[in-house]
């Protein structure tokens, strides 16, 4: 078994493609991450604040390193116009290692 890898991908949800792209845009220009995809054409369905919700919504799939989560929550935070936007990561338990190295390139190298 291979060593598990400092790699994480952040599931986030936005209201539109424009805000996805900016989001995006300024995780990949602050070095939070290595690689934001916009998967359009998602509904949700979900109970918020006591009723239940469908919405059209765009999914952020986000390539980073498990020490910059906390710098990719604070900045969905600043530019997200949901009261609580979903910020979701999962570890990557293994992967091409060309693909991880850049990933850790990209996302600002180890921590330190």
């Amino acid at each position: 078994m291979t060593e598990p890898t400092e790699a994480v991908l952040i599931l986030s949800t936005v209201s539109s493609q424009e805000e996805g792209e900016k989001i995006g845009t300024a995780l990949i220009e602050r070095k939070e991450a290595a690689c934001v995809n916009l998967v359009p054409g998602l509904t949700s369905i979900y109970r918020w604040e006591g009723k239940l919700c469908r919405a059209g919504e765009v999914l952020l799939l986000i390539k980073t390193l498990r020490h910059r989560i906390p710098d990719v929550i604070r900045t969905i935070r600043e530019l997200h116009s949901y009261q609580v936007p979903e910020v979701i990561a999962v570890p990557v338990v293994d992967g091409l290692p060309a693909y991880l190295k850049w990933v850790e390139d990209e996302a600002g190298g180890p921590e330190g």
